[in-house]
């Protein structure tokens, strides 16, 4: 046995026995904080899974099977015009608006494809950062000021984290981009086509994830209301392409859509089981057709592999440290409370650090900071956790490393953290 190549399991599994064996199982605190990380998994399985990461797993494995290298090359790629790049990149990112996990699998995938690394984590930062309907309810609740200061932060961070990210390698992405080199476009479907087919599922992405506004009426209570009206038919849309440029057989999908609209009709109240059954339809379809079907089935498993075991971990990890919204895990949270108030570089920092580990699913940033607020947290360290928080979380960071590597994946953390440190200490000392 080669000692030197065993040593990592060894200390994991020792680490991991020790944990359980030296567990002081009559704690208060420490029950309750494995309680609270079962239940931050639980809730995460239930609101984010099948709404949200299934759909972003499949935009991701079309992007890996449908989308020509060559595009995402050219208008991504570390080669590409600067401001195409950086533009197309933080403007794409942000019209999905989700959260820190959801956009994984789409950075995944467009990296995989050939996007530079400065336009890749442009489009990372982004996505759940430059939240339009997070932006107005920061705005309403924590006052304009506030919300002006995250929208503008927001979309500098996004460009600025991705250009410094491409100088710090910018001697590994040369290698890359040599290694890469750009291939012909080969795609034998027409672009409009492409297009359309991601349009689709990325409006099923939008309006299933739909959430509910704070108050009545207006256009975004009216779009809730019938959100799930709006994603039956981009549904359909797709499983008209499907059928059309797909070659699959519209007898096959006719029969998967039927548990779907069964569940939907029976427990309409329960809308994630009906979504689940599409979505498992489509699948066996995929599965059981052959070309660009099968194709993209295998690309989204892969990508699904890699990584929905880590999203679970670090959720679960997470829960156990820092608990669930207004619920506490081995961190007391008068803890955190004392240590972000005023306007000082540690509390600012602090809050940055405390953003970019704790899980925040989209808009729930916004009440928590509220309540900091009330409980003596500084406004700095409040637009800091701001910019921290949504674009980052230990779930997000495990998944990150295992597609960019530890090196970038602390440059990337250590960026965020550091402007997020930096802006807080500005907005406070303006205020």
């Amino acid at each position: 046995m080669n000692l030197r190549a065993e040593w990592k399991p060894l200390f994991w599994i020792s680490a991991v026995f020790l944990i359980f064996y030296l567990l002081p199982e009559g704690s208060p605190r420490v029950m309750g904080a494995l309680g609270e990380a079962v239940e931050l998994a639980a809730w995460y399985a239930r609101e984010h899974v099948i709404l949200c990461l299934l759909t972003a797993l499949f935009i991701a494995g079309a992007i890996g099977v449908f989308v020509g290298q060559a595009s995402v090359m050219k208008y991504l790629g570390a080669g590409a015009n600067r401001v195409v790049a950086y533009g197309v990149a933080s403007v794409s990112g942000s019209v999905l608006a989700v959260c820190s996990c959801t956009v994984l699998p789409l950075f995944a995938g467009i990296y995989r494809m050939g996007a530079g690394l400065g336009p890749a984590c442009a489009f990372l930062y982004s996505g759940p950062a430059i939240n339009v309907l997070a932006i107005i309810l920061t705005a309403r609740i924590l006052g304009m000021e506030m919300g002006v200061a995250r929208a503008v932060g927001a979309i500098l961070f996004s460009v600025v984290i991705g250009v410094l990210m491409h100088l710090l390698f910018r001697k590994e992405e040369a290698e890359r981009v040599n290694a890469k080199a750009l291939p012909p476009d080969s795609s034998a479907r027409p672009l409009w086509q492409t297009a359309s087919h991601l349009a689709a599922m990325i409006g099923i992405l939008i309006f299933a994830n739909w959430a509910r506004p704070q108050g009545e009426g207006g256009l975004w209570s009216a779009v809730f209301s019938a959100k799930w009206w709006i994603t039956a038919g981009f549904a359909f849309l797709l499983a008209v392409m499907t059928v059309r440029w797909f070659q699959a057989a519209a007898w096959k999908i006719a029969l998967a859509a039927l548990p779907a609209l069964a569940l939907a009709v029976l427990i309409p109240h329960q809308p994630q089981a009906a979504f689940a059954a599409g979505v498992l339809g489509f699948s066996v379809v995929a599965g059981t057709s052959k070309g660009e079907l099968r194709e993209w089935l295998d690309s989204t498993w892969s990508f699904a592999k890699q990584i929905l075991p880590l999203l679970f971990y670090g959720v679960l990890f997470s829960g156990v440290a820092l608990g669930r919204p207004g619920h506490e895990g081995l961190i007391p949270s008068y803890w955190i409370a004392s240590l972000v108030g005023g306007n000082s570089l540690g509390a600012n920092f602090v809050a940055s650090v405390i953003g970019a580990f704790m899980y925040f699913a989209t808009l729930t940033e916004v009440p928590i900071v509220q309540g900091l607020l009330g409980s003596g947290m500084g406004k700095g360290p409040a637009l800091a956790l701001l910019l921290s928080g949504p674009a980052l979380s230990l779930p997000s960071m495990l998944v990150i490393r295992s597609i960019l590597g530890t090196k970038k994946t602390l440059a990337f953390i250590a960026l965020v953290v550091l402007m997020a440190t930096i802006t807080g200490l500005i907005f406070g000392a303006m205020v």
